[in-house]
């Protein structure tokens, strides 16, 4: 026999007949036979005894086996865990003094940092030089620190970074006039090199104890020699004794400019901007370029034959 529904009832609550495709309301089970879901006894539970950290006597003793190493760093399962330790604490020391009085970037002092390269041996690991940026942006911003206040600790971390020499801390020695009135220079151009002594006189010229149109037979070659005395109007004004060696003739004279430019400035250091403009103050690095091999010269290669 069907019954009609009148209220809406989930699908599991009724079953359809096969033959003739009715549906009926299932039968209720009896909830009170059925066994209850659960498995606690009707004891009441006993928690086990607090553990008292405070003293080792109470606590069970190590187990060596079950034990579980854990790294001293968080970043040892990184690719360059020392990398990323020096960058860490890097910038937890400038979260830490970031509110310390700085100075302005142009009086900051100069530090030579080391290079990716050094660094890379420092640390035994292939850093990437844009990584390795990062770093050197938060070392600059430290170095911004005014040095009268910039803690021990952070100092010393500072420098590991720094290299071993500092260029910027080589002061320079002045030139001086010695006590007979000469000045010294010292000019190299390729692989010649000339010391030159400058004192006031009438003009005279000496290389080597010859005169300059002995060991420079070029006027080209005489004129370079001299070329700083004739830019300020100074040839006879001083007498030059000079030295050379190495090289050629060419790469003698232009030693000589070099040279002779730095003791004129000993006596006169405001024709620096006028020696400068000659072009007689920088050095030149300019050498020939090695042979290399398969090729006649440096770049000049054998004539092609197809057969």
């Amino acid at each position: 026999m069907t019954t009609k529904l009148t209220f809406s009832l989930p699908l599991r609550s009724f079953y359809r007949c096969p033959q003739c495709r009715t549906y009926s309301v299932r039968p209720i089970p009896n909830v009170s036979m059925q066994r209850p879901f659960s498995t606690a006894s009707s004891k009441q539970a006993i928690a086990a005894p607090a553990i008292d950290f405070s003293s080792t006597d109470t606590l069970p003793p190590p187990n060596v086996q079950n034990a579980r190493v854990v790294p001293a760093s968080p970043s040892y399962f990184s690719g360059r865990p020392d990398f990323t330790d020096n960058l860490l604490s890097l910038q937890a020391l400038l979260r830490k003094y970031q509110t310390l009085p700085t100075v302005a970037p142009g009086q900051a002092p100069r530090v030579a940092w080391r290079t990716v390269s050094q660094y890379r041996l420092l640390v035994g690991e292939p850093v990437r030089a844009s990584r390795y940026h990062q770093v050197i942006e938060v070392l600059k911003r430290l170095n911004q620190i005014h040095p009268a206040v910039i803690p021990p600790d952070l100092h010393e971390a500072m420098q590991i970074y720094k290299r071993d020499v500092n260029p910027y801390a080589v002061v320079k020695r002045p030139a001086i006039i010695d006590t007979d009135g000469r000045s010294c220079g010292i000019g190299r151009r390729k692989s010649s090199s000339a010391k030159v002594y400058l004192v006031q006189g009438e003009g005279e010229v000496l290389v080597n104890g010859k005169s300059i149109n002995e060991v420079f037979g070029r006027i080209h070659d005489r004129e370079s020699a001299l070329w700083p005395l004739k830019a300020t109007n100074r040839v006879d004004k001083y007498n030059v004794w000079a030295l050379v060696s190495g090289g050629g003739t060419t790469g003698q004279a232009e030693a000589l400019t070099l040279g002779t430019a730095k003791a004129l400035m000993v006596h006169e250091p405001d024709l620096k901007p006028a020696l400068r403009r000659a072009g007689c103050v920088t050095r030149d690095p300019r050498r020939v370029e090695r042979k290399k091999p398969g090729k006649l010269k440096a770049r000049k290669m054998p004539a092609w034959v197809k057969r």
